[in-house]
């Protein structure tokens, strides 16, 4: 599951009514300053017209009273309100990606928000020295204009006594550096270890070490195997005065660009190798997919952005989550009728799928495919 569905996935918890709110929120303008008186008149009515309840209506109003003013236009707003309480209010950076939504349905909608941030790649940029380090955890849909100047997650300050290496010189000069290089290793270590934890926690993707060249490396050395086989060292010593932070952010978001492509691209090859080899762990088109995330049994849902505009759904209010159809339910209740990605995106969360979302075309003829836990039985011969 990507980490926004997982971060969002209690939500699922909560009965409705729900109701989804994506909106252009930018204030960059006269016409945005007018959007922002505007805007929570004509969502609380198409709120009401839906029939949400008045607390609900309340709610966003409140929430929509936040302006975005000082923030870079465009901004898009994204709010869920659940039982009186704006549950989710986001700004997000960027224009609206597809149509504006005000709709009130039986589950929250996470469709915009997915849309909005298709991947939500999680990555880490460490600086590093002597003396310790600054571990930064980041997404690739936040703000990385700030990477080096931002607060950084984890500050690591070891020991500095002796951590400036020596130069040539005699017995007592050589015990001198021995002790700077173990320094050296202990803070390593604990920037390492820092590394190591929040990448587990946060299921980080690509690991950026940079900073002092001999620090870069004990760090690279002591991190765990897992992280090690995310790692890329930029060879720049950030820390250092006068380092040039603008080439620095740019070799970041090149790393964090291939990365991306290729965790994408990888996908789809083992979908292509799967079907080749006839090994039935995969499952392409809508109605297989949907029997096996019925099943839980997928681990990957592959979903182009545009599949199934204006389809619907049911979703059910547990195990199996999602129906094509009331014959579909396996006896379990239904909460009722959702466009078909919300049910989508709703069951995968449920049952600890990963979500990647490919622009149109991307999959050709197979706008939803899934790769799968374990196969699928054979097929039941036709009676004749």
């Amino acid at each position: 599951m990507t980490n926004l569905l997982r971060d969002h996935a209690q939500l699922f918890d909560s009965p409705g009514p729900w109701t989804t709110i994506y909106v252009d929120g930018s204030t960059g303008t006269v016409d945005g300053l007018a959007n922002d008186e505007i805007l929570p008149r004509s969502v609380a009515q198409e709120m009401k017209d839906a029939g949400a309840p008045e607390q609900d209506v309340e709610a966003a109003l409140r929430a929509l009273s936040t302006s975005a003013k000082g923030l870079p236009d465009p901004v898009t707003r994204y709010v869920l309100v659940n039982d009186g309480t704006a549950v989710v209010d986001e700004f997000l950076p960027g224009a609206l990606v597809g149509l504006a939504v005000t709709a009130t349905g039986p589950i929250p909608d996470l469709t915009p928000l997915v849309r909005h941030t298709p991947e939500d790649f999680a990555y880490i940029v460490a600086e590093v020295g002597h003396h310790g380090g600054e571990v930064y955890l980041r997404f690739a849909d936040g703000d990385e204009a700030h990477i080096t100047s931002g607060d950084p997650d984890s500050v690591i300050e070891g020991d500095t006594d002796h951590t400036r290496k020596l130069g040539s010189g005699g017995w007592a000069h050589k015990r001198m550096q021995q002790h700077a290089e173990k320094v050296w290793k202990m803070n390593a270590g604990e920037v390492a270890s820092e590394i190591d934890r929040i990448a587990a926690e946060h299921r980080a993707q690509l690991i950026i070490v940079a900073g002092d060249i001999r620090a870069r490396q004990l760090v690279a050395d002591e991190v765990s195997h897992e992280s090690r086989a995310k790692l890329s060292i930029i060879e720049s010593n950030t820390r250092a005065a006068g380092a040039d932070e603008e080439t620095f952010l740019e070799q970041v978001q090149q790393l964090v660009a291939l990365t991306m492509a290729d965790r994408q691209r990888a996908l789809l090859e083992r979908l292509a190798e799967k079907e080749g080899r006839g090994t039935r762990t995969s499952a392409v088109g809508r109605g297989a997919v949907i029997a096996a995330l019925q099943q839980a049994q997928v681990e990957s849902l592959l979903l182009e952005t545009t599949a199934w505009d204006g389809e619907t759904l049911l979703a059910l209010d547990s195990a199996p989550w999602v129906a094509l159809s009331e014959a579909d339910t396996a006896g379990t209740g239904v909460l009722g009728t959702v466009p078909a990605v919300a049910g989508l995106l709703r069951a995968a969360a449920l049952t600890d799928a990963q979500v990647t979302m490919y622009p149109s075309g991307a999959l050709q003829e197979k706008p939803i495919a899934a790769l799968l836990r374990w196969p699928t039985g054979p097929d039941v011969p036709a009676a004749g």
